[in-house]
C-alpha cells in the first residue's frame, strides 16, 4: 500500500487514480497520521456493503433524506429503518419542540 499525503493528493492526483486502476489500495496522511484510506471501486466492494455505509453516512450527517438513502443501500425503508437501529443510529432525531408538535397529530 502507498501512502500519500495531502499535499500528494494536490500535487500528484493522478498518481493516486494509478494506483486505484491497479487495484491497490492506498494511504492518505496528515501531518505524518493516517487520515484515510482509498479503496479502489470494485464489484466485491459493491457486494460487502459500499452502498449502505456511504448510506449510513450521508443519512447520519443529514446530507440525504431517509428515502434517498435507502434507495441508495439498495433497501426498503423498513429495512435500512431496521439497519440505522441495529447500528444505534437515530432514525427519528427531533427537537423538544418538533417532538411536541409532531404527538399533537396523533391526539387528534
Amino acid at each position: 500500500m502507498q501512502s500519500f499525503t495531502i499535499r500528494d493528493l494536490r500535487e500528484r492526483p493522478g498518481e493516486l487514480s494509478r494506483e486505484a486502476e491497479q487495484g491497490h489500495l492506498a494511504l492518505v496522511t496528515r501531518h505524518g497520521h493516517p487520515l484515510f484510506i482509498c479503496v479502489p471501486f470494485s464489484e466485491e466492494l459493491v457486494q460487502y456493503g459500499v452502498y449502505a455505509a456511504l448510506a449510513e453516512s450521508l443519512y447520519k450527517e443529514c446530507a440525504i433524506s431517509l428515502g434517498r438513502a435507502a434507495k441508495l443501500a439498495h433497501m426498503s425503508i423498513p429495512e435500512f429503518t431496521a439497519h440505522l437501529s441495529r447500528l444505534g443510529i437515530p432514525v427519528v432525531d427531533y427537537d423538544g419542540s418538533e417532538l411536541e408538535e409532531e404527538l399533537r397529530y396523533f391526539e387528534t
